[in-house]
């Protein structure tokens, strides 16, 4: 109980410090901390599914995406704190109706079914637009970089508390008896295919509300950018490099991801991501287990 309460009090006080940030920080140091809340809410997200159940997902870039296309449809039309949670909405609608087919395989069917589903998704967007002629949405008079960052910041939190409950209640327990062995869970009880959709669309919300606000920091909907695949792969490297099915996982990959991108970027960016992808393969070969997985498992040697 004492070890918990240390945690929420430390946890406080970081939230408090990165609320203060845009009062200290100058627009380049506020933007990537931007970055970094944005994919801690998006790994945290993926991870309420993913990490949990053990089905590797690359469809929340459709969440993503649905989610800004939601925030540009609405712009100027309803105002944004309502626009926002619409987006979330939206996107966990779009979950459950493609969650409904896409759960009845297993394995790399999933992965490959999620990432075919999501480019659908995207190319049904681009059709649409064109249709309406247009081939990209501005949007004026958007919020300032503060505000954006106060908002990701809550949505970043939002994400660590949900998947702390998740994994904490009966749902996670489902979740994580499926990732064992999913027709061992079924015989004891367990209803895998309603638990997966909810997990499943519960994951889908936070990224609808990311990609909305995100889009509003660049001020432009493009589809092949909104709805980029690289969301997804980026989100699993997160769940790699922090370990997938706790809440301090994707928050030490998002950060660690980040700032060593911008790191990289910074010293060498002619070759940066060449340098990145090799740091990244090595990570896979040496620490498969993820930074949280190393810790607790020399944490363990050292206690015993």
């Amino acid at each position: 109980m004492i070890r918990q309460w240390h945690i929420a009090l430390i946890s406080l006080v970081a939230i408090g410090a990165c609320a203060a940030l845009p009062l200290v920080a100058g627009p380049y140091a506020l933007g990537i901390a931007l970055n970094i809340l944005m994919w801690i809410a998006l790994a945290e997200s993926w991870a309420m599914f993913s990490g949990l159940s053990g089905y590797i997902s690359l469809g929340h870039a459709a969440f993503y995406g649905a989610g800004a296309y939601v925030t540009v449809l609405l712009w100027m039309v309803v105002p944004l704190w309502l626009a926002i949670p619409v987006s979330g909405l939206a996107a966990a609608v779009l979950a459950a109706g493609l969650g409904w087919p896409c759960l009845r395989v297993r394995g790399p069917y999933f992965v490959i079914l999620t990432l075919g589903v999501s480019e659908f998704i995207k190319y049904i967007v681009i059709s649409t637009e064109a249709g309406l002629g247009r081939n990209g949405r501005l949007l004026i008079g958007t919020p300032s970089l503060g505000i954006l960052f106060e908002a990701m910041l809550g949505l970043a939190v939002l994400s660590m508390i949900v998947l702390y409950l998740v994994r904490s209640r009966r749902l996670g327990t489902g979740l994580l008896a499926i990732r064992e062995d999913e027709v061992a869970a079924e015989a004891v009880g367990v209803n895998a295919p309603a638990l997966k959709l909810l997990a499943f669309v519960l994951s889908a919300i936070i990224p609808g509300m990311v990609g909305g606000l995100m889009i509003l920091r660049s001020t432009y909907f493009e589809p092949l950018q909104a709805f980029s695949p690289t969301t997804s792969f980026t989100i699993v490297t997160i769940a790699i490099l922090g370990g997938s099915d706790e809440v301090s996982g994707p928050l030490l990959g998002a950060i660690l991801l980040v700032l060593m991108s911008e790191l990289l970027w910074a010293r060498a960016p002619e070759i940066y991501m060449i340098i990145l992808g090799v740091l990244l393969v090595a990570f896979v070969l040496f620490v498969p287990e993820g930074i949280v997985g190393r810790a607790q498992r020399v944490w363990g040697a050292a206690k015993g």
